[in-house]
């Protein structure tokens, strides 16, 4: 299995724990303590404190790995910048920056007939009327929406002319001392759609045990989020939906069409979230729609950010299908092992007993 993959997993256990929920356990677990001695039961009570200190023990470990990400995203960033820059066409990369290891080898591979060939068209190209050259890399954020499902069913189309339009995407840590959260920044050019230059969505964590139920901790835990204002320009707020209703007069019986807005599917609902409520109470609808959110925002930060190039291409896609598949097959080789069991039961079912 590739590290980085074990890693991502890791993490996305950590982070995606259900908004308020608790680790689940089968019923009847504490039944084994009520059948101990009562000397054993003290001990294990004692075994109990220890394990508490060690959930304690945990959640530094998790707070002082959250430093180390920030730290090493500084580290990143330049490159990131880099490659926003490129993007959007505002340099140009060496030919010594583009060279690329499959490039070699195709060149290599290539056979003398096709190389002419591919002489001729290029010659045919330079006498025909010259297009102009596309800048940068076109809709490469669009295209990273369009490809990943997780997104792509947030995406609508009256969405993608304004995604066009998306320069960046980066992830900001909380400082030192701070709240322990993360921040995916927006970037976008100048548009025709709404006057911010960046939307931002915050996901707020937690990292420490709850007291009440401390056994239940595995890690960092987005508890909440909180999206922006977008500033959309007249007729042109892609979240909402004017409808005409006519209305008749119950009295006179004229008729009459009154205009309203009314919600309207769209990626930047993202940026108005479910707001988490104080007592965690809420409906199955609403629970499922802000663990998505949450998924979603953990997605960003580990995958989408810092591998986009490899979802563009769809390399990362690749990846992310057969790791899904790698489960699945383990999943599958344990429900044959329990049917195997429910076999060798039958077999020793006697009939005649």
């Amino acid at each position: 299995m590739d590290a980085n993959k074990g890693k991502d997993k890791v993490k996305g256990d950590q982070g995606m724990q259900s908004p308020g929920g608790q680790m689940d356990r089968p019923e009847g677990f504490h039944n084994m303590e009520s059948l101990l001695p009562k000397a054993v039961k003290r001990r294990v009570h004692a075994l109990k404190r220890l394990q508490v200190q060690c959930a304690n023990i945990e959640a530094k470990f998790y707070e002082e790995v959250h430093e180390l990400e920030r730290k090493y995203a500084a580290l990143y960033q330049p490159l990131f910048d880099k490659r926003r820059d490129i993007v959007t066409a505002t340099v140009e990369p060496t030919d010594e920056e583009c060279e690329w290891q499959s490039d070699r080898e195709e060149e290599e591979d290539l056979a003398e007939e096709l190389k002419k060939k591919a002489a001729v068209q290029e010659e045919k190209k330079e006498d025909a009327t010259p297009e102009e050259d596309p800048k940068g890399i076109p809709e490469f954020w669009l295209t990273i929406f369009k490809s990943v499902d997780m997104l792509s069913d947030l995406l609508q189309e009256h969405d993608e002319p304004i995604l066009k339009h998306l320069k960046d995407i980066q992830v900001k840590f909380s400082e030192p001392g701070q709240p322990m959260s993360f921040t995916l920044e927006f970037h976008f050019e100048p548009n025709g759609f709404f006057n911010n230059a960046v939307l931002t969505k915050v996901y707020k964590m937690k990292s420490e045990p709850d007291a009440s139920d401390p056994f239940s901790f595995e890690g960092p835990e987005i508890i909440d989020c909180e999206g922006c204002q977008i500033d959309w320009h007249k007729g042109k707020d892609v979240t909402v939906k004017t409808i005409k209703k006519k209305q008749k007069h119950k009295g006179r019986g004229t008729v009459r069409t009154v205009t309203k807005q009314v919600p309207n599917d769209s990626f930047f609902n993202f940026f108005n979230p479910i707001k988490v409520l104080p007592d965690g109470e809420m409906d199955e609808d609403s629970e499922f729609t802000l663990a998505t959110d949450f998924e979603i925002g953990h997605f960003f930060r580990e995958r989408i950010v810092p591998r986009a190039v490899l979802y563009f291409t769809g390399e990362a896609l690749e990846d992310d299908e057969s790791f899904e598949e790698e489960e699945l097959e383990e999943g599958d080789e344990e429900e044959q092992d329990e049917e195997g069991d429910d076999d060798d039961d039958e077999g020793d079912f006697d009939p005649k007993a």
